[in-house]
């Protein structure tokens, strides 16, 4: 049986409603580095959590709360689970059923190599997997429907292997961040904008390394494809630190 997490119901007659968001959050972090306030009102919106609110309308946290999310995350972050499908778990638990057994998913994504600021390094542009997702199991593993796959393909977001029906590493972790934008009401349109920009940057990336790849001695290939890992990386660092400088 997986660990349940405490029903909402059975904090009562306790300090049920003791903590704000925050508080939450910081609770949260240390295992679920990624969670932030916006992902834990959105899991609120679907119902799968129930903080209590107070006259003025702040939400109060209980300790049965936050073992709850603490579940949620959990299944989606190690098992892949749709939120419907945690809500079926959560509906047997509070209902004092067993939830249904968890059942062996399509393959967790290779890790990708991130410097010590937290940005793509060079290895994680020269990276190649073998990662290859049918259509059914992206729309799974990403937690997307098939019409908003079909609208990131429809604007050149993404798209299958050439020559394949298999989506890689990429499709996936585009397809993933698409939804969590979407959480914030970006639409799969106002994300062409991003496309168009990394299109920039792969034409200057290509037009600075395309005279090594002319080079005439057995290594230019290889120097070629080593400047354009280290490029990519120093025009992601900049392009995110640009955005960054830009918000504050």
């Amino acid at each position: 049986m997986v660990p349940g997490p405490v029903p909402v119901d059975a904090a009562a007659g306790g300090a049920r409603a003791r903590m704000n968001i925050g508080q939450v959050l910081d609770l949260l972090r240390p295992d679920f580095p990624q969670v932030t306030i916006p992902k834990i009102r959105f899991l609120e919106d679907k119902g799968l959590i129930k903080p209590e609110r107070t006259p003025a309308g702040y939400r109060k946290f209980s300790d049965a709360d936050v073992e709850r999310l603490r579940y949620v995350l959990r299944m989606q972050r190690d098992h892949y689970l749709p939120l419907k499908v945690i809500g079926e778990h959560l509906d047997a638990i509070d209902r004092g059923l067993e939830p249904p057994p968890i059942e062996p998913v399509v393959p967790t994504v290779p890790s990708v190599a991130l410097a010590a600021d937290g940005l793509p390094s060079p290895a994680s542009f020269a990276r190649r997997d073998d990662l290859r997702l049918s259509r059914r199991e992206l729309v799974k593993v990403a937690e997307i429907t098939e019409e908003l796959l079909d609208q990131l393909e429809q604007f050149g977001l993404l798209r299958p292997r050439p020559g394949t029906g298999h989506y890689d590493t990429d499709a996936l972790v585009i397809a993933r961040t698409a939804r969590e934008l979407a959480d914030f009401g970006f639409e799969p349109r106002h994300l062409r904008a991003f496309k168009t920009a990394a299109d920039r940057e792969v034409g200057l990336v290509q037009q600075v390394v395309a005279p090594m790849e002319r080079g005439r001695d057995a290594g230019a290939k290889g120097r070629a494809a080593d400047a354009v890992t280290e490029i990519a990386a120093l025009s992601v660092r900049l392009h995110a630190t640009l955005v960054k400088a830009g918000l504050r």
